[in-house]
This record gives structure tokens, C-alpha cells and sequence, in this order.
């Protein structure tokens, strides 16, 4: 069973989603995160630091100015 997981970063500013997500990549392993920002520059930054630890951005929902990211590593 995969456990989802969500890190509301909104109203926060870089690079602390980034962090927040990084962090929880490392204690999860693999598995399904769902990253929510509100800022291109935190959707952006986000997105490219879970690709660089393996995981994959599986859906990316824009919703005005929030963006809702999941990613997945198997």
C-alpha cells in the first residue's frame, strides 16, 4: 500500500519548498508526494530538484495562481 503524502508549501518562498520537499523524498524513498506551491518559480524549482532525485512528476495541476504537483518513484 502507498501512503500519500502532501507538503502544502504555499505562501512559502524558495527555497523552502524545495527543502521541504527534498526532506520528505528522503525519509519517503519511493512512493507518491503531493507538492503544493503557489509560485512558477517553487513549481519550477520543486519539479526539477524531485527529477534529480529519481522521482518523476506524474500530474501537475494549475488552478489560477496554485499549482499542484505530484511526483512518484516506484
Amino acid at each position: 500500500m502507498i501512503m500519500e503524502k502532501v507538503i502544502d508549501a504555499r505562501g512559502l518562498s524558495c527555497p523552502q519548498p524545495v527543502l521541504m520537499t527534498l526532506n520528505k523524498i528522503k525519509s519517503l524513498k519511493k512512493g507518491e508526494l503531493i507538492i503544493k506551491v503557489d509560485t512558477e518559480t517553487s513549481k519550477e524549482n520543486v519539479s526539477r530538484a524531485a527529477e534529480s532525485q529519481g522521482w518523476k512528476v506524474a500530474d501537475l495541476i494549475s488552478e489560477g495562481s496554485e499549482y499542484t504537483i505530484t511526483i512518484k518513484k516506484d
